[in-house]
């Protein structure tokens, strides 16, 4: 497995609905809030990148020191953003793609408020097993 960073979630209105330090990645102090900015700096090229182009996984999309951003925008504009050092770029697609499904089923949960933090144990545990799997 890499030591792969962070992964997170966030909604069309830039409001980060899931997140979750993943991997083997060296435990710094810091680290969550550098991941964090890192990823949250990345929103702005995603937003430029999302118009130009229909493909919803847009790859790396931005770089930091040996971290790569990779991001997948769902049709409803809703971001999946990964910070890792890893180059297997179709199992990332991969990952993207499963993390998708599982949150289409979290959409379809009469109980959930679209664009609120998804809390959910299950879908947590769903997306560490599945950066187990690809990453």
């Amino acid at each position: 497995m890499t030591s792969t960073a962070c992964f997170i979630i966030v909604s069309r209105n830039d409001i980060p609905i899931y997140e979750a330090e993943v991997g083997s990645a060296a435990k710094r102090e810091d680290a969550a809030q550098l991941h964090q900015f890192v990823l949250h700096a990345a929103l702005d090229i995603v937003q430029d990148l999302a118009w130009t182009t229909s493909a919803m996984f847009l790859k790396a999309i931005d770089r930091f020191n040996d971290l790569v951003v990779s991001v997948y925008v769902t049709a409803g504009h809703t971001r999946f953003m990964l910070l890792h050092d890893s180059r297997n770029e179709d199992g990332i697609k991969s990952f993207f793609q499963e993390v998708h499904e599982l949150y289409i089923k979290i959409l379809l949960n009469p109980l959930y408020l679209p664009g609120s933090r998804i809390t959910s144990s299950h879908f947590d545990t769903k997306v560490r097993a599945l950066t187990r799997k690809y990453l």
